[in-house]
């Protein structure tokens, strides 16, 4: 049995930093030597190119913090809804308990969340922020905010109002 011969040229699937200014390791949502087929017209997939590379900015925005965007979400819901509890919490990030568990045990690791005894149901535990955990979320918005008008400066208002509606359109889904 022989070794397979080397490849020639450049993997068109590996990233290239000298095309397109991506950096090595970046995702690259459009490579111009590869053929896409169906691909180029199913929104989905248009949606989750988008998503790859708002992701990879979020993340390089928010490494300070090691603030993940299930992470922000989370910090931010329990900041904003007194006595939430592990099961809302699942149920408005739309992740199963065991998930929501995760998360708050690495925030509570992080020393940026507590769980407290409710104070509407003794069987119970509400979420709360710790002082450090304010703070931090309070960083991490402003570093978000800036994050979400780098990677929607290439929109003008009404688009991005235009883009934000559809997408909510299609979060909805159809009604039955």
């Amino acid at each position: 049995m022989t070794a397979a011969p080397p490849k020639r040229g450049r993997d068109p699937l590996a990233p290239d930093p000298a095309r397109d200014g991506a950096e090595a390791g970046h995702f690259n949502p459009h490579l111009p030597d590869v053929d896409y087929g169906v691909l180029d017209t199913l929104t989905g997939y248009a949606i989750r190119r988008a998503q790859i590379r708002i992701y990879e900015d979020f993340v390089r925005s928010l490494a300070a913090w090691q603030i993940t965007p299930p992470r922000f979400s989370a910090l931010q819901i329990i900041a904003r809804n007194s006595n939430l509890r592990l099961t809302d919490l699942s149920r408005i990030l739309g992740i199963a308990r065991s998930g929501a568990v995760t998360l708050i045990d690495a925030l509570e690791a992080m020393r940026l969340v507590v769980r407290e005894p409710s104070s509407t149901d003794r069987r119970a535990y509400r979420l709360t922020l710790t002082a450090a955990g304010r703070k931090t979320l309070a960083a991490a918005t402003e570093a978000v905010c800036a994050h979400d008008a780098r990677i929607a400066a290439q929109l003008s208002a009404q688009e991005r109002q235009t883009l934000l509606q559809l997408l909510d359109k299609l979060a909805a889904g159809n009604p039955a």
